[in-house]
């Protein structure tokens, strides 16, 4: 069976030529053009019915703009998240616990100190503000790719877009 692919609206008024708003409602019609279907939108002052030849009409809304994603969660769930993760191996939850280190220096909350290295591994010594323990957090050496990936899974975990978080695998000053 072929897929047909309809094209998105236009958001534009084929009568008057006006663009439609956000959360306007407008009727799109779909005309059978042989080897493809041709989509107009009306506005609904200039809709009078579906016109001739039309294959399919519906009754639409424009949608309305995504705002930038918001963090779900305050920043006390980002630390207490980031401090339960501390004594985990598994490499998803390592490689989870860097990303939060990274979004906590950026939002200032985790302050970096110093870089060591425990046999292969590189660790960044932090501080929380406010707090004098010191947090070892394992740099996973997360390629591009592999920090977007996890971005994203822990994006879906928080309900924010991370990914512009991907700049930040490189050591601190």
């Amino acid at each position: 069976m072929p897929d047909f692919e309809v094209q998105r609206t236009t958001g534009r008024c084929i009568v008057s030529g006006r663009d439609l708003a956000e959360g306007e409602e407008f009727y799109a019609v779909l005309f059978d053009r042989g080897d493809a279907f041709e989509r107009v939108d009306y506005s609904l002052p200039c809709w009078s019915g579906p016109p001739e030849e039309t294959y399919c009409f519906w009754k639409a809304r424009i949608p309305q703009r995504q705002k930038k994603p918001r963090l779900f969660v305050d920043d006390e769930v980002l630390l207490n998240f980031f401090q339960r993760l501390g004594d985990e191996s598994e490499p998803v939850k390592v490689q989870f616990r860097f990303l939060l280190a990274l979004i906590l220096m950026r939002k200032r909350l985790l302050k970096y100190q110093q870089t060591v290295h425990e046999g292969d591994t590189e660790v960044w010594l932090m501080r929380l503000r406010g707090e004098e323990r010191q947090h070892k957090v394992v740099n996973p050496q997360l390629a591009d790719d592999q920090l977007e990936a996890v971005g994203q899974q822990l994006g879906a975990i928080l309900h924010e877009d991370v990914s512009a978080f991907a700049e930040l695998d490189e050591k601190p000053e």
